[in-house]
């Protein structure tokens, strides 16, 4: 029986779901963290360079021009920004409403990043060496004056690198390890309940006790727990009952069986007595196979050590002193942990039905690596493929296509295979290109 839960990965789940919904988060609010970061550096950039611009211009209408080569501010003739240069519109239109607002109307402002120059900056030198943490680049601003001249300033313009991407990943692993493995322990702790009973589940067997799972975890999990533990107490019960109510069966209808079968000895007439005695016996064997058929999930046999090519020829033994058609290829000695009685009662089945339907018994056992396979052969007319299958069913009988003359209940083959599986195999059956019926037990080695 193969149960599977998806709570026995919680924990990991959980820390996913989690991992991911921490990364959108922190995507998020680096996103907003870089929008707020630009802006803060547009006004902190355009600022001081509208201040010193404005100041730069009412010099320059006192008569004081700034000079060409040197200062804050410096006198160009021409527009300094090479083409091709990058820009930044964001600056130069906060540089062109900002001067406007002073009263000092401007043609252009142009804007151009280019590698940065530090011997162009009269900045002190501890100043330069601070912003030299971090690569930069120099952001020329140009202004064209109405008079045709333009007036320049620098700017340190911060560049794009890999330490903001750098710093959002190490912010997410902080975050990861303040979180996800208190949340990872925390998951784990409530998933190792379910994951218990999972294998208590899977690993369920009515013939066997066991201990009761520990009742943990959160309410809804110990609760589950605790009607896992009674559920398997009251199949226990109820198998314990069952057993008791089919040996109480059998043995009520034995004993009337059994007095009919003395009192049928005083009826004069020989042929209605033999008829009467083989109805006794075929009542007897159809309780025998109901009787066994609903044991096998608790058989009373213990396992032991059986030589499987002993076990066969005994079995076909017993069909050569009744003088029926079975043929089996002796090989060498094959070691099974089986119920031996049982073991021999699916194998008979086998036989029996291969000689009643099938008019001869092939048998043969194939051992492999893995596996070793009993091979029960006959020459009959095979089964319909698509009733392959059913014939496993109890009561099932295929008359039509097994030219059955006998009686019988349909209970042969269901009971073989329930006593194959049981032990670990199981039986298929298949119609032979030769013609005929191929049943085959596999028992795992």
């Amino acid at each position: 029986m193969r149960i599977r839960l998806w709570p026995r990965r919680l924990a990991a789940q959980m820390a996913l779901l989690l991992a991911i919904a921490l990364f959108v988060a922190q995507a998020i609010s680096f996103t907003l963290l870089l929008r707020e970061r630009r802006s803060l550096l547009l006004e902190q950039i355009s600022g001081p360079a509208i201040a010193r611009l404005n100041d730069s211009i009412e010099r320059s209408t006192n008569g004081r021009l700034p000079p060409p080569d040197r200062g804050r501010v410096r006198r160009a003739a021409s527009n300094p920004i090479a083409p091709g240069l990058p820009r930044v519109t964001e600056v130069e239109t906060l540089i062109r409403e900002g001067l406007v607002e002073s009263g000092h109307p401007v043609v252009r402002v142009l804007t151009g990043v280019r590698p940065f120059h530090p011997e162009d900056f009269d900045w002190p030198r501890r100043r330069f060496d601070r912003r030299r943490q971090h690569p930069v680049d120099e952001l020329l601003i140009a202004v064209q004056q109405k008079t045709g001249g333009w007036l320049v300033t620098r700017s340190i313009w911060p560049r794009d690198g890999l330490y903001l991407v750098w710093r959002l990943i190490a912010q997410t692993l902080i975050l990861y390890g303040i979180i996800l493995l208190p949340v990872l322990w925390i998951g784990r702790r409530i998933s190792r309940p379910l994951r218990d009973l999972t294998r208590a589940a899977e690993g369920f067997d009515p013939r066997e006790k066991g201990e009761p799972i520990p009742e943990q975890g959160p309410l809804d999990v110990s609760a589950l727990i605790a009607a896992f533990n009674a559920l398997r107490l009251r199949i226990g019960a109820m198998l314990e009952e069952k057993d008791r109510m089919l040996g109480a069966i059998g043995h009520d209808l034995r004993t009337p069986l059994a007095a009919l079968r003395v009192r049928i000895e005083s009826v004069e007439d020989d042929q209605d007595r033999l008829r009467m005695a083989d109805t006794i016996a075929e009542m007897n064997k159809t309780l025998e196979d109901i009787l066994s058929l609903a044991r096998v999930g608790r058989p009373s046999e213990m396992e032991t050590d059986v030589d499987l090519n002993a076990l066969v020829d005994a079995v076909v033994a017993d069909f050569h002193d009744l003088g029926q058609d079975v043929t089996f290829e002796e090989g060498g000695r094959l070691r099974l942990k089986l119920r031996p009685s049982l073991m021999r009662r699916a194998v008979r089945n086998l036989i029996e039905n291969a000689v009643k339907y099938g008019y001869v018994a092939d048998v043969r056992i194939d051992p492999q690596p893995d596996h070793i396979a009993i091979i029960v052969a006959d020459q009959g007319p095979g089964i319909a493929p698509d009733q392959l299958e059913a014939v496993f069913d109890p009561f099932i009988r295929l008359e039509s296509s097994r030219n059955r003359d006998t009686g019988g209940i349909g209970l042969g083959l269901a009971l073989a295979r329930s006593i194959v599986r049981e032990a670990g195999g199981d039986i298929r059956l298949t119609n032979r290109p030769e013609g005929g019926l191929a049943a085959t037990i596999t028992l795992p080695r």
